[in-house]
C-alpha cells in the first residue's frame, strides 16, 4: 500500500511526461516494497499525490532548475538499507529521465524520503490497515500475509510471492 507525495514545480515537465512520471513512480515503489507491479491488486493499493509548492529557494535563492521532493510512505517493514537506497536511485533516475534533458542532471535537486509508516497506525476506509492485512491482499491469502508481516516486522528478509524486489 504504498503512498507517495510527489511536489514538483509547475511547467517543470510536460504534461505527458509529468503523467506519466507519476505513474512509473508508483511501479517503482511497488517493486522495490516486493511486490510485482503488474499485479492489479498491488496496484490498486498504490496511490500518488502530486503536490505543488508555490515556491522553493536552494540557500535563500530561486534556483534556476527546478528542484523536488518525494516523500514514499510504506507500511513499516517494507523498506530497510537495501531497499530504501534501491528506491532513492530509481526514483531519482526516474525524475531526470522524465526531464529528457530539459535541466542539468545534477541529481541534488532531487530528494527522496523514505517514511515507515509504524504497523497500526496506517488507515484506509475507515479502520486501521497493518502490514499483514496488505500482504494477505497482495499475495490473496490471509496467512501467508500474516506470515509474510511478521517476518518483515522482525527485520528478516521475505518477499512478496512472484516479486523481483526482494
Amino acid at each position: 500500500m504504498p503512498m507517495l507525495d510527489v511536489y514538483i514545480p509547475e511547467h517543470a515537465l510536460p504534461a505527458e511526461a509529468e503523467h506519466q512520471l507519476l505513474g512509473q513512480l508508483a511501479e517503482i515503489l511497488i517493486e522495490h516494497e516486493g511486490a510485482d507491479p503488474a499485479d492489479p491488486v498491488a496496484r490498486s493499493l498504490a496511490k500518488v499525490w502530486l503536490h505543488r509548492p508555490a515556491a522553493m529557494l536552494h540557500a535563500g535563492e530561486t534556483p534556476a532548475a527546478p528542484h523536488y521532493k518525494v516523500i514514499a510512505s510504506v507500511p513499516q517493514g517494507q523498506l530497510d538499507d537495501q531497499r530504501t537506497a534501491r528506491v532513492v536511485a530509481a526514483i531519482t533516475e526516474a525524475i531526470l529521465a522524465a526531464e529528457a534533458g530539459r535541466y542539468d542532471q545534477d541529481p541534488l535537486r532531487i530528494w527522496v524520503i523514505g517514511n515507515e509508516i509504524p504497523d497500526g497506525n496506517w488507515g484506509a476506509g475507515g479502520r486501521v490497515v497493518r502490514l499483514a492485512d496488505i500482504a494477505g491482499l497482495v499475495l490473496r491469502d490471509a496467512d501467508k500475509g500474516r506470515e509474510y508481516a511478521q517476518q518483515r516486522l522482525l527485520g528478516r528478509p521475505a518477499a512478496l510471492a512472484g516479486s523481483t524486489g526482494g
